[in-house]
């Protein structure tokens, strides 16, 4: 593999209004970036998940999930984090069954490295599942390929819309047994090797893009708004709300002991690796 030059920083994200948003002052070359060229390479989590354990990204969105398994090769931002707190990740499908029913159903889930399916593997153990990618779940649901749907992104806002049922918030279920702690789902990792002068340098800069979104919500909502998949500006900007907020901002503060109750049960259960969780800066 080619290295990039060495101020050229290709950075991963998903296609999608939270991540557009948080992104928006580095896209639009509106901040400080001490001296670094940023290359967005847009993909859905999963995929982004797999090509962190190749290494191929400098930057990248992961599921809290996959960095469990890739803690030797990435190191945490302190911002950036998306944390279901009191809603998260649902399962729907066409007609309303009992939580319960659910160890007798086909589920499709967006991958098996996404936080969502981690999530609900802690809430149910073992299930029958079919990966679907994340905008196609709807479609498998409705057309009864599959008994029920985990969805992530955008669908947790439309899916009443959409005539479906909802049989567990994943995000309510862990914030009411897990004392009052968001779920966490995804965070931003930087490549180790880079060093730390580096990885310094890149934590401040998209520190600084988040920040500069925040200041200029309006205009940031109206550019996020391009990847929000049957959303209108109300719906988007209140997507953005649930996922880019003060847990979005002080990653390495207030969501670390969630990140780490997260992974902590989940290698208990023998799910995940045992792992210490490390952000820029420890």
């Amino acid at each position: 593999m080619t290295a990039p030059p060495t101020d050229l920083i290709r950075l991963g994200h998903s296609p999608d209004p939270d991540d557009a948003f948080m992104f928006y002052g580095l896209a639009r070359e509106q901040i400080d970036t001490e001296g670094l060229r940023f290359e967005h390479r847009l993909e859905d989590i999963e995929t982004l998940n797999q090509r962190a354990f190749r290494g191929e990204l400098e930057v990248t969105a992961l599921s809290v999930h996959a960095y469990s398994h890739l803690a030797d090769k990435y190191l945490l931002l302190n911002t950036g984090a998306s944390m279901g707190d009191g809603y998260g990740p649902m399962v729907i499908a066409n007609e309303p069954f009992t939580p319960e029913a659910l160890k007798q159903k086909l589920i499709a889930i967006p991958g098996e490295h996404t936080s969502a399916y981690l999530a609900l593997r802690l809430y149910l153990g073992d299930v029958r599942h079919r990966i679907v990618p994340f905008d196609r779940i709807f479609d498998a649901v409705r057309a009864g390929t599959v008994d029920a749907g985990l969805i992530i992104h955008e669908g947790q806002l439309t899916w009443e819309r959409d005539g479906f049922h909802c049989i567990v918030d994943l995000g309510r279920w862990w914030q009411q047994t897990h004392e009052g702690l968001p779920l966490p789902l995804g965070v931003n990792g930087v490549r180790r090797d880079l060093g730390p002068d580096l990885c310094g340098r890149i934590d401040r800069v998209l520190r600084r893009s988040i920040a500069y979104s925040m200041e200029h919500r309006q205009a940031a909502v109206e550019y996020a708004l391009q990847w929000g998949r049957g959303l209108d500006v109300t719906l988007a900007d209140q997507f953005i709300g649930m996922y880019v907020n003060e847990w979005t901002q002080d990653t390495g503060g207030r969501a670390r002991p969630a990140i780490e109750r997260f992974l902590r049960e989940a290698a208990a259960r023998g799910l995940t690796p045992e792992v210490k969780v490390e952000f820029v800066g420890d």
